[in-house]
């Protein structure tokens, strides 16, 4: 850095910011400006290597030429945003065709706005076949903000203090086979009338905690067992970052019902043809899926992972990445390093030195994130090259390894 952070155009906006709206999560003092490949630049010139791809929301990095093809082609349309429920659009057709390719067989897309609103309607599906039932769903989970989300969602207090919620049993995110508790689900099953399981593969917010493979195949099988829908949340970690399509591809599972959004620029619940709602409104959206720019970027982001063999790339990447982390392991109060392809958690001892990386992270040029209580989420494009992680690798050595 050549200046100290944030500069003077930065600051403008973050005082603004502050004066005008809510303050909300913001991690550190960068005002985006522009961004090329993996690297993303500020209002006063600083560059900076992104860890983070807006937590798996460009998964093809910034100013992607593919991406600038279908913004110019847009740029004079005057129509490119309708009411998506509405009206027809080719675009909303064309990502529904391109999408179901990489989806399981016999499944169909309805598109919204956010991953919390596709967590909505994968749970509205599941009560229409099920009735109004209590849901199942795990401790560190993030499902949303939304109410019915934020019911299963279990993360952190402050997303859910004082607000009401659907009826919900929760039991634990198991990350081992040998876990004491990895049946649990069974006997809230066999005690329960449920409506159905909701859990993430990977979990996002909850601190990068990979599930067990025995944990997630132990959820299909009760499932199937006892006639209940399994939703599986794939909103952070879909389409490539795990370095296959689906988080759950790893674990040779099929859910009944799935959430996106991020990677794909819209939301969208995604279910099985057997569970289609009767009545032709009972899901519907302003808004869904109304931004032909979003949906058209959509498709041909999968087109791109497709051609350029990304889904590979994000595998080879992650297993860099890994390995010099794991390096870490041990050292300066870092204590685990985990994850799926380029979706991966450093966990430290303390909150507290967590806060203090990050934001020594950013001073030398490199963007993460927070995740749980004690984790870094490391989420990079999955264009990214081996120099690009080498270069990462090299700031986090050399930030973690002080005090």
């Amino acid at each position: 850095m050549n200046q100290k952070l944030p500069g003077p155009n930065s600051k403008k906006v973050i005082s603004k910011m502050k004066k005008y709206a809510y303050d909300s999560t913001f991690m550190y003092p960068l005002v985006i400006a522009n961004g090329h490949d993996c690297i993303i630049e500020d209002l006063d010139g600083n560059r900076f290597l992104d860890f983070t791809s807006n937590i798996g929301a460009c998964p093809i990095g910034y100013s992607h030429p593919d991406v600038l093809e279908v913004l110019a082609e847009y740029s004079t349309n005057g129509t490119h945003k309708i009411a998506g429920q509405d009206f027809y659009s080719k675009e909303h057709a064309d990502l529904a065709e391109t999408v179901s390719a990489i989806l399981p067989r016999n499944f169909k897309a309805f598109f919204i706005n956010s991953g919390a609103e596709a967590v909505e309607n994968a749970i509205k599906i599941a009560y229409r076949n099920m009735g109004p039932l209590p849901g199942i769903s795990c401790l560190g989970a993030f499902h949303g903000r939304t109410l019915g989300a934020l019911s299963f969602t279990f993360s952190k207090p402050v997303h859910k203090y004082n607000f009401p919620e659907f009826p919900v049993k929760r039991i634990k995110f198991c990350t081992r086979d040998d876990d004491p508790e990895i049946d649990a689900v069974e006997s809230l099953l066999k005690e329960n009338k449920i409506a159905f399981i909701l859990t993430e593969v990977v979990q996002g917010e909850g601190g990068y905690n990979v599930a067990s493979k025995k944990f997630i195949k132990n959820l299909r099988r009760f499932a199937t067992q006892y006639g209940v829908p399994l939703i599986l949340d794939e909103v952070q970690s879909g389409i490539g970052h795990t370095g296959k399509w689906w988080a759950f591809e790893h674990y040779g599972v099929t859910p009944d019902i799935m959430s996106a959004a991020k990677a794909l620029q819209v939301g969208a619940t995604f279910y099985n043809k057997r569970l289609e709602p009767s009545e032709r409104s009972a899901l519907s959206s302003t808004w869904g899926g109304g931004s032909r720019i979003d949906m058209a970027i959509g498709a041909r982001t999968i087109q791109v992972i497709k051609r350029d063999r990304l889904l590979e790339n994000a595998t080879r990447m992650g297993n860099i990445l890994k390995k010099g982390l794991r390096e870490l392991v041990g050292k300066k109060g870092v204590s685990d390093a985990r994850g799926l392809g380029l979706m991966i958690g450093l966990e430290f001892d303390t909150r507290a030195r967590r806060e203090k990386k990050i934001v020594e992270l950013f001073e030398n040029g490199l963007l993460t994130l927070g995740a749980g209580q004690k984790s870094l989420r490391i989420i990079p494009p999955i264009i990214i090259t081996k120099e690009q992680v080498e270069k990462g690798l090299e700031i986090m050595i050399q930030v973690l390894s002080k005090n």
